[in-house]
This record gives structure tokens, C-alpha cells and sequence, in this order.
């Protein structure tokens, strides 16, 4: 495993760091020569690509966090990939690749692939750079679509700030836009067994799938599932208004699963029960 643990915490894997089958590399993989030296002195034959900059949010304000940490870490480690002969990438995408298509059920074949966040931007750029190494160098590739994911140790998103903001303020709550805004929200045990389920299964040189949930949660409902879990009474909601929260917020979205589907991966919880189990979790931690 290598992160440079921005958005992470070496706590998260200490249990694994005596394990004889786990290393844990500190790396930049901005960076070509920390990359180059990674494929030197640790031998692949699969890159699960994970690495990015995870709050769109912030980046908002700063592109070069995605140019940096989203898109520069898939080049060097293509790159990497293909001086050293590995074959097989996983890519964690999203569904940011998509823009804002509202009302519309997006499928892998959806047209028009315009971002609205630099995140989605260079998710989408790495796909394509991705697909044509596949061509170039005869890889094999699951670019995989997240949705929003949630678990227990979230360090940024709309659980987390709320969590936060109540924690100060249990009188009120400030909720970015109209409370209306709706998405899937997977739970995280769910995606790891997605990932894993596809790579298996599918073995086709680009192996493209929107992972995700056939129900949806709005913000105002999720205000509403953390003050009960909370104990809080009479909270006071206080939007900001319009119907995005911030700039590159996609308000809503909702996937066609016909694909992922077809091929007898389901989720196990429905977007509610999502944001039900990492609320638990978030507030024991």
C-alpha cells in the first residue's frame, strides 16, 4: 500500500502493519521518481489505483490538488506500469466523470461526458489516458464508477460536516443549498465487494461498470437521520438556498445498474441503511 496520507491516518491500518503479506509505503505518487523507485523496489501484478484528491469540495478552491493528486498519480503510475511490464489496473473513477445530466438515468454509455468539478475533470482525463494504454501497451483495466461512498471513517463530506457542525451548535444546523439535493450513497463494505466481485469476473481489455444503489438519500434526509441518532430535539435547519450546495456540486444524480446488474453484483444495503450505518459508526468513533 502507498499514500501520502493527506486525507488519511497511519491509525486506520495499524493493525496491519505487522502482518508478513502488508507494506505500507509513504510516497508521493505526484511525483515520477518516488513512482519509478515504487515499481523498483516492490514487484506488481495488479495496481489497485485508489489515489486522489477525495474532497471536491476543497479542490473547488485549489485545481492543483487534482492535477496533482488525481490526475498526475494516474499518469506515473501508468507509467510505471508500463516500464515494468504490469498488466492489470483497477481505477476507482466516479460519477463526476458524468456532469450534471439532471433526470436523466446514467448509464456507462451516457454521452456528453462534461464535468463540473476539477475532480470529475481529471477522473475523466486518467480514464482516457488509461484506455489508451490499455491499447498502447496491452493492458487490462476496470475503470470503476463510484458513487458517494460512505463507512466509519470519513474525513470529509456531508456526514462528517454535519457531525462537526451539530457538535458545536446542537441548536441549529447550517445545510448548504436546499436540503434537497439527492444521491445514492454506498456503503463502503459494499464497494470493496463490487471491486473485487469485477475484477473476478470480468475479463474483457477495458472493463467499464457505474457501481452504486437503486435508491437515493436527500441532504435534508440525512440532517434528519444523525439528530435522531444524536438524541437532538428541534434542531434548526438553516439552508443557504439554491439547489447546489457549492461550486461543482453535482445536486443530483442517478445511475443505470442495468450493466453491473447483468453480471449478479447487487448491493447489499440501500442508500439509506448506507447513511444509517456510517452515522453509527462515525459517532462511535
Amino acid at each position: 500500500m502507498a499514500d501520502n496520507l493527506i486525507l488519511g491516518r497511519i491509525d486506520n491500518i495499524n493493525h496491519l502493519l505487522s502482518h508478513p503479506n502488508f507494506t505500507f509505503i509513504p510516497i508521493d505518487l505526484s511525483l515520477p521518481v518516488k513512482v519509478h523507485e515504487l515499481f523498483q523496489i516492490q514487484t506488481f501484478d495488479v495496481v489497485f489505483h485508489f489515489a486522489a484528491n477525495s474532497d471536491i469540495q476543497a479542490s473547488a478552491h485549489d485545481p492543483a490538488r487534482d492535477l496533482h493528486n488525481t490526475f498526475l498519480t494516474t499518469i506515473n503510475i501508468l507509467e510505471g506500469m508500463r516500464l515494468f511490464q504490469v498488466k492489470e489496473i483497477i481505477f476507482a473513477s466516479s460519477s463526476a466523470v458524468y456532469g450534471y445530466k439532471p433526470g436523466v438515468r446514467i448509464s456507462e454509455d451516457s454521452g456528453n461526458l462534461w464535468p463540473v468539478s476539477y475532480y470529475g475533470g481529471a477522473k475523466l482525463a486518467s480514464e482516457a489516458f488509461i484506455v489508451s494504454y490499455c491499447y498502447m501497451n496491452n493492458l487490462k483495466s476496470w475503470i470503476l464508477r463510484f458513487p458517494n461512498v460512505l463507512g466509519g471513517r470519513l474525513t470529509h463530506g456531508v456526514v462528517y460536516d454535519f457531525i462537526n457542525k451539530l457538535s458545536k451548535n446542537p441548536a441549529s444546523l447550517e445545510i448548504l443549498g436546499n436540503g434537497q439535493q439527492s444521491k445514492p450513497y454506498l456503503y463502503v463494505a459494499d464497494l470493496i465487494d463490487a471491486i473485487f466481485y469485477l475484477w473476478l469476473n470480468r475479463r474483457e481489455t477495458i472493463n467499464c461498470f457505474n457501481i452504486g444503489v437503486d435508491s437515493q438519500t436527500t441532504v435534508t434526509s440525512i440532517a434528519d437521520m444523525l439528530c435522531e441518532e444524536m438524541g437532538l430535539r428541534n434542531v434548526e435547519y438553516l439552508y443557504t438556498g439554491e439547489n447546489v450546495g457549492w461550486k461543482g456540486d453535482v445536486p443530483e444524480f442517478q445511475y443505470d445498474l442495468s450493466k453491473i446488474h447483468a453480471v449478479n453484483w447487487k448491493s447489499q444495503y440501500t442508500s439509506d441503511e448506507a447513511v444509517g450505518l456510517a452515522i453509527q459508526k462515525m459517532l462511535r468513533n
